[in-house]
């Protein structure tokens, strides 16, 4: 289906629910779906390579860019700022490619807004007690950052709802098949096929 748009997919979800491990799975399975990277002022974690998980910029740098107009979305969390460079990701969807914006719940609000068929999916964790102890898990964090990212989360949980589907990521490979099943159904809408429709029935 490379000769048609690709589908645009929101995932918001709170802090520890497993975001990244669930796109690097969906990624490796799928070759024509990509995650768009975001921009941000947060620090490097161990492991994090800039250009791939992020592309890390300080906060004078992400203000031009802000100004410049060359942001998609963006939003402050938790004391940094996190966004999305537009043109790569239109020229991805021009090109048939799916792409996913990982984007906090409030940068999901202006994305509906410019872009009316986007899908939205908001990754749940099965409890707070578990997003809890993957947060600690990660030893990254003090007791008063793991308290606030919980507020945050429930915060968060509750505007789920606002979202066009809800994932439950109790294991890495249901919450991709899900994933992988939302972006099928998707790509088969009738409102995502009229110029093939139009097509057909012209031949008719």
């Amino acid at each position: 289906m490379n000769d048609r748009k690709g589908v645009l997919v929101i995932l918001s979800g709170p802090s520890g629910s497993g975001k990244d491990t669930v796109l690097s799975e969906l990624v490796a399975r799928n070759d024509d779906i990509r995650v768009s990277i975001s921009m941000t002022t947060r620090k490097k974690r161990e492991g994090e390579i800039d250009g791939i998980h992020y592309y890390f910029v300080d906060r004078d740098y992400f203000k031009k860019k802000i100004d410049e107009g060359s942001m998609l979305e963006y939003a402050e969390y938790a004391g940094n700022y996190y966004g999305t460079p537009k043109a790569p990701v239109d020229e991805m969807l021009r090109n048939g490619i799916n792409v996913v914006l990982e984007i906090e719940v409030q940068g999901a609000d202006k994305i509906r807004r410019m872009y009316p068929d986007v899908v939205s999916i908001f990754l749940m964790p099965p409890s707070l007690s578990t997003l809890e102890a993957r947060i600690r898990t990660r030893g990254t964090e003090d007791e008063e950052t793991i308290a606030h990212r919980l507020f945050i989360a429930e915060q968060e949980i509750r505007r789920a709802d606002e979202f066009g589907y809800v994932i439950v990521n109790d294991t890495v490979t249901d919450a991709v098949e899900a994933f992988e099943t939302i972006i099928r159904a998707e790509k088969l809408k009738v409102s995502r096929n009229k110029q093939i429709i139009s097509e057909v029935t012209g031949n008719v």
